[in-house]
């Protein structure tokens, strides 16, 4: 056999050899899960200016749990997507939306009228965009258009490296610049290249081994074992999510009230909403009529302001839905006061689950005495949604995921790079692999001896002599 197929030979046994051994590394790096987390964007604060200022008289909404964050950003949640620490492509889309409207006309509509929901980042190459969907009516024509993931605006990435990230991974004050695209559907108010406001976010990352793993149960909705059948129309297990209010929320933590809320019992903070669990009760389809009870109170604090709201009870009849909660004060408590009315009429059942998303709300006036005539009956107030499970195996709608450093506000510190030491779980995976190198070196060491004693002895008896170079030297 000539020498250079014996070479071949040899070269493709050692990768063979090698391939077996070695872990497949790279593939395991490539393409981690982004699960949970948000995004705080003030989309354009002069916009935000003259939808509330004197001039157009509006203002805004939050859909899908957005809040609101400091004094002009909104915050959008539960961010899922993929993360290549390799390459540094990067992929988030994230829950929540803004609707501004302002010009109220005549009938009670808005000559301003626009939403952008849906956030998406996209990193590549060292090159980032910005994503949302839009929907709004024209400057000048008044004409409405949808559009979905609109490249809205680009991303200023200088001095960000993207490669190597950990987890939770962190972007501050990113500056974003309209895009022409974008231009067209901010319903014209802005021209390409106008500078929007910056980005900050931080969403968490699964390293491979997490991937692996058996998803947990969401939050909010926890496993549930089997049960016996219930009671017609009887179920037990609900949740009713209500922020309240938005600008008392803020109130509250603002310069003004100094103040805080706290949980107990159960109730849970979504950012945006609060969410009082455990509800048990009956419902009717067919009729439309819900009886429900929930755990879990909410006490605001702050200066001149103690008020805890407890005991939540929701009832719907003929479409219409009624929250009463306990109304504790520092010197007096009142039982099952209603708070608001909410329209129920979008109450539907789909398979085990009934649900209401959303539903407007109006202060009662038993709620304004609640908040001690801090706004009049009739006042709007942050929407409700319900979720009930009609059966053991339906699963709770999950509140929004902030990730896992969540905070009150962002940081203000100048943009930084996405890199962080690798999680502990990379960090052992990567020890591993040494012993595997190890082993194939000295199998690699061995081979090239055999394959040397091969040549030679084949030459020898060819030549007579031994070589005087190594068989690569060798035509």
């Amino acid at each position: 056999m000539p020498a250079r197929p014996v070479r071949a030979f040899a070269v493709a046994v050692l990768a063979a050899m090698l391939g077996a051994l070695l872990p497949a590394t790279a593939a395991q790096a490539a393409d981690r899960t982004v699960q949970g987390g948000r995004l705080d964007w003030g989309i354009k604060s002069s916009f935000q200016s003259y939808v509330t200022g004197p001039i157009s008289k509006g203002g805004f909404k939050l859909k899908s749990g957005a809040a609101t964050v400091g004094g002009s950003l909104f915050r959008f949640h539960s961010a899922t997507g993929s993360y290549d620490p390799d390459s540094g492509s990067f992929g988030a889309a994230f829950t929540g939306g803004v609707t501004f409207q302002g010009h109220q006309k005549s009938d009670g509509s808005y000559e301003l009228d626009l939403t952008v929901s849906r956030p998406t980042v996209k990193i590549s190459g060292g090159r980032g965009t910005l994503y949302v969907d839009v929907a709004g009516k024209a400057k000048d024509t008044g004409a409405v258009s949808t559009a979905s993931q609109v490249p809205f605006a680009t991303l200023g990435l200088a001095g960000i490296d993207m490669k190597g990230g950990g987890s939770p991974i962190a972007l501050t004050n990113v500056p974003t610049t309209l895009t022409a695209e974008g231009a067209k559907s901010f319903a014209g108010y802005y021209t390409a290249g106008t500078r929007l406001d910056p980005i900050s976010l931080s969403v968490d990352v699964k390293a491979p081994a997490e991937q692996s793993a058996t998803p947990g149960t969401q939050a909010g909705a926890p496993a549930r074992s089997p049960q016996a059948p219930q009671a017609a129309g009887a179920f037990t297990d609900a949740a009713v999510d209500w922020g309240v209010r938005r600008t008392f929320r803020e109130y509250v933590t603002g310069s003004v009230g100094q103040g805080k809320w706290t949980l107990a019992e159960g109730a849970q903070d979504g950012g945006a909403l609060f969410r009082f669990p455990q509800g048990k009760g009956t419902y009717d389809g067919g009729k439309g009529t819900l009886d429900a009870a929930f755990a879990g109170t909410v006490r605001f604090t702050g200066a001149h302001l103690d008020l805890t709201l407890g005991k939540v009870n929701v009832k719907v009849d003929g479409g219409k839905g009624v929250l009463t909660a306990d109304v504790v004060t520092p010197t007096e408590t009142r039982n099952a006061v209603a708070l608001v009315e909410f329209d129920a009429k979008a109450l539907k059942t789909e398979g085990g689950l009934a649900t209401l998303t959303e539903a407007p709300a109006t202060l009662t006036e038993g709620g304004s005495q609640a908040f001690n005539a801090m706004y009049k009956a009739g006042t709007e107030m942050d929407p409700v949604s319900l979720s009930v499970a009609l059966d053991a195996n339906a699963k709770l709608p999950a509140l929004p995921d902030l990730g896992s450093t969540a905070s009150p506000s962002p940081s203000r510190a100048p943009a930084a790079a996405a890199s962080q030491a690798p999680p502990k779980a990379e960090a052992e995976k990567d020890s591993s692999v040494g012993p595997y190198v190890a082993l194939a070196l000295v199998l690699l060491v061995l081979a090239a001896g055999a394959i040397f004693l091969v040549l030679r002895k084949r030459r020898t008896a060819a030549s007579g002599s031994e070589p005087s170079g190594s068989a690569d030297a060798q035509p």
